[in-house]
């Protein structure tokens, strides 16, 4: 009998502090989304998060993070940090094709003018060398003045300074010509 009660004395202690946790998360094209989340050390709230589809079929699902919500370009390239996550929802998606996609993004983001951050590109792409998996997360945690910082599955994949890049990166699904439009929408709020 005192064994039940201790059952049901945990489930009741670890009841409330679990509940918080499934409010404070929604779900995007059946990818749990957090409102909040740590990274370099901070506190950031979700801004916002959308579906990435191509041909009626969904590949990823993106969020943007941030110390503030906001809902312009230009205020998210001046926060100190934003962080944009990729967690992969096609088995469609393969290395190269990510490689592709994010060469085509960074030229789409910079008008063709790759020129200065070229390089930071070639070495950003080689992080999409290994094989890519439905469920894989990419997490790219950018920090004004600082550059970006990779990270695949919770593991560290490498840094690239550079605000320019940093901008670029961002702009790839913020900026003007974006990698789709409504997941900029959604994940600019708007």
């Amino acid at each position: 009998m005192k064994l039940y009660a201790l059952i049901g004395l945990a489930f009741s202690v670890l009841l409330p502090t679990l509940a918080p946790t499934a409010v404070q998360a929604k779900m995007v094209a059946d990818v749990n989304v957090a409102d909040q989340a740590m990274f370099a050390d901070q506190t950031l709230v979700l801004n916002g998060a959308g579906v990435r589809s191509k041909f009626f079929m969904d590949l990823y699902v993106g969020n943007l993070y941030l110390p503030a919500t906001v809902n312009q370009l230009d205020s998210v390239l001046e926060q100190p940090i934003a962080v944009i996550q990729l967690t992969i929802t096609s088995g469609m998606i393969t290395s190269d094709k990510m490689r592709n996609a994010i060469e085509e993004g960074f030229d789409a983001a910079t008008d063709n003018n790759i020129g200065s951050i070229k390089t930071d590109i070639q070495q950003f792409t080689q992080l999409f060398a290994d094989e890519i998996v439905e469920g894989d997360q990419f997490t790219f945690v950018t920090q004004k003045g600082k550059g970006v910082t990779s990270i695949k599955n919770g593991h560290v994949q490498g840094n690239i300074a550079g605000e320019a890049f940093r901008q670029a990166l961002l702009k790839i699904w913020l900026g003007d010509n974006p990698a789709q439009d409504s997941l900029k929408q959604d994940m600019l709020a708007q």
